[in-house]
């Protein structure tokens, strides 16, 4: 139980956060969501950062650990969580699975959101 209210604590923080710079930076530029895109190379960062430095040299706790990555950065971008996992295939050579997962996340993604959109019409 603990576990899961660390990462709904985290979780909310990264949505808030994530609303607050969404709001403010994707206006700015026509055409291209800036702050979607902020959020998500900033996410990708922490996710690296955080799991990297606690690698090294056991500098958070799992808690901790739980708290900023799955909570904080799960809640703030999904993407980061996506890049972590085909930074995983990157380094094991896994170059099928990575092609594969991206193709087919991007792609049945689109798709998706897509037909959800055609379904609420029905």
């Amino acid at each position: 139980m603990k576990q899961f209210l660390l990462v709904f604590l985290g979780g909310g923080l990264g949505s808030g956060l994530r609303f607050l710079i969404s709001k403010t930076f994707n206006h700015t530029f026509h055409n291209f969501f800036l702050g979607t895109f902020i959020v998500n190379i900033i996410g990708c960062l922490l996710i690296g950062f955080i799991l990297g430095l606690s690698l090294k040299n056991n500098f958070l706790t799992n808690n901790q650990t739980l708290l900023l990555t799955t909570g904080f950065c799960g809640g703030f971008t999904t993407f980061s969580t996506f890049a972590l996992e085909q930074h995983s295939f990157l380094k094991t050579g896994d170059f099928i699975n990575f092609a594969a997962y991206t193709l087919l996340s991007i792609v049945i993604g689109i798709l998706a959101v897509a037909f959800g959109f055609w379904f609420s019409k029905l």
